[in-house]
């Protein structure tokens, strides 16, 4: 494993319409695909990238490393809790860096551990919010909570949970709301 890089947290999904309209209704699916395509492309393998796998996230983050090439594995962790086992998505068995956490019984102990884990395994540069429903919007706060002084970027223009973040932030960077060049914006928030 490379341990000198920086670490970048990504937190990200797409919304479900059975869930919480708010968050559905905001979305949109394409940029919050094309967003973590380019985060991908763009740190890869200049930072290491942490992140609680999900569903509709983790076969995009595959994908792009699939295209790099395998050798890109080592820049990538994956987290996953024990809870969700019997539902993992087929792609975590192609990540060789999973890690997994304990299930409690309780879902939302099981991601709070998760969670905790996650953060505390690595000093973390930045956390990028991408879409997302309730749980990106938890990330949000814990990660601010145990990493005070890492950059925090909702991009907002994905809608969902991530937007609602950004409105809650008392310093706004409109880039995050309104750029869809999502390269050049990871690209410049990142050389910051």
């Amino acid at each position: 494993m490379v341990t000198e890089l920086k670490s970048i947290f990504l937190s990200a999904s797409i919304p479900l319409p059975e869930r919480d309209p708010r968050y559905h209704e905001s979305a949109d699916i394409i940029a919050i695909r094309d967003a973590v395509i380019s985060l991908m492309d763009e740190i890869l393998p200049r930072f290491r990238l942490i992140w609680g796998g999900h569903p509709s996230i983790t076969p995009l983050v595959y994908h792009v490393i699939g295209h790099r090439g395998l050798g890109i594995q080592e820049y990538v962790t994956l987290y996953q809790s024990k809870y969700f086992e019997k539902i993992y998505p087929e792609d975590n068995n192609q990540f060789k860096n999973v890690i997994q956490t304990e299930n409690t019984n309780d879902r939302e102990s099981s991601l709070l551990l998760m969670r905790r884990a996650m953060f505390s395994s690595a000093n973390f540069e930045a956390g990028i919010f991408i879409g997302g429903m309730d749980g990106v919007e938890k990330e949000f706060d814990l990660f601010r909570e145990m990493h005070p002084k890492a950059k925090l970027f909702p991009i907002a223009s994905t809608g969902a949970a991530s937007a609602l973040i950004y409105e809650r932030m008392s310093i706004k960077n409109t880039r995050l709301k309104n750029d869809y060049a999502y390269s050049s914006l990871f690209r410049d928030l990142l050389s910051q």
